[in-house]
């Protein structure tokens, strides 16, 4: 299955899953060894380029020590809804969640103002510059 076949409950599941792992501070290789699969065999169920059966979504959410149902978490039958797109999909990427774990490890209020302020200042930076005009 290539990923612009990929249907988005599958690419959601995929997101999850690295989520998952990436806070538990897991490799790859780890959840492969604790699934008995290769690391590729995970990079692809992350990237939604293969389908997991059942049988394996329950072994994967167990290996993460997670309900099955925190897989399924942002999509439209999960929720009774629209689907969420409040950030799930940002968080599968590693510098997001780093930035984010990071982050939640400031404790004063100020400093996280302050790391804030800057990271919109950035982020407003290269928006300028790709906007035409």
């Amino acid at each position: 299955m290539t990923m612009k076949n990929a249907r988005p409950v599958d690419v959601l599941v995929g997101q999850n899953i690295r989520i998952c792992r990436m806070q538990r501070g897991l490799s790859q290789s780890d959840l492969a060894e604790r699934v008995g699969l290769t690391f590729q065999q995970i990079q692809k169920y992350e990237k939604a380029a293969n389908r997991l059966g059942a049988s394996r979504l329950i072994q994967v959410a167990d290996a993460l020590g997670v309900p099955l149902a925190t897989l399924f978490e942002g999509s439209a039958t999960a929720t009774r809804g629209e689907p969420d797109q409040s950030g799930r999909a940002l968080l599968a990427d590693p510098h997001a969640l780093r930035l984010v774990q990071a982050f939640d490890r400031i404790p004063d209020s100020k400093h996280r103002s302050a790391v804030l302020q800057l990271i919109e200042t950035i982020g407003r930076a290269f928006e300028r510059r790709r906007s035409p005009g």
